[in-house]
């Protein structure tokens, strides 16, 4: 799968538990704004409403040669995944500070994909040790390189 879009700031808020690989409903102009990498999944959320997972807060550019009328680029896009894992994951969303955040955006064959995670958010002390580690890392392969 070709990675179009990382949500980074996913990785550093959230503790990863389970991932998901979900289908997206778009548009056609949506899908080639996609593939031409017009996407943004900050801020972005997925929630379940009467059974049904929906994408929330995904900004999807308007396609530069799309000639619709009235475009919003937040709207709500339906996701595709099978009825076990909807079941599966609305039974996580019960326990206390489990969401469900979307990881990234790619394209698997002429379909655009969203890896879609079940998550709990991080503490602050996490979050410090994760760049303390990312730091020391840096110095590491910095010092190894040159010698």
């Amino acid at each position: 799968m070709k990675i179009i879009h990382k949500n980074k700031k996913a990785y550093f808020d959230y503790e990863i538990l389970q991932e998901f690989k979900a289908g997206i409903m778009l548009f056609g102009p949506e899908i080639k704004s996609i593939r031409k990498g017009d996407v943004n999944l900050k801020g972005a959320y997925v929630s379940i409403q009467n059974g049904k997972p929906m994408l929330k807060g995904a900004n999807v550019s308007r396609y530069a040669y799309d000639t619709q009328e009235s475009y919003d680029p937040f709207r709500d896009r339906p996701l595709l995944l099978k009825q076990s894992e909807i079941d599966r994951i609305e039974n996580h969303l019960n326990t206390q500070g489990v969401t469900l955040v979307p990881l990234f955006i790619g394209l698997d064959g002429r379909l655009a994909k969203l890896q879609i995670a079940l998550a709990r958010g991080k503490k602050k002390h996490d979050k410090r040790n994760a760049l303390k580690e990312k730091s020391i890392k840096r110095q590491i392969d910095c010092t190894l390189k040159h010698f």
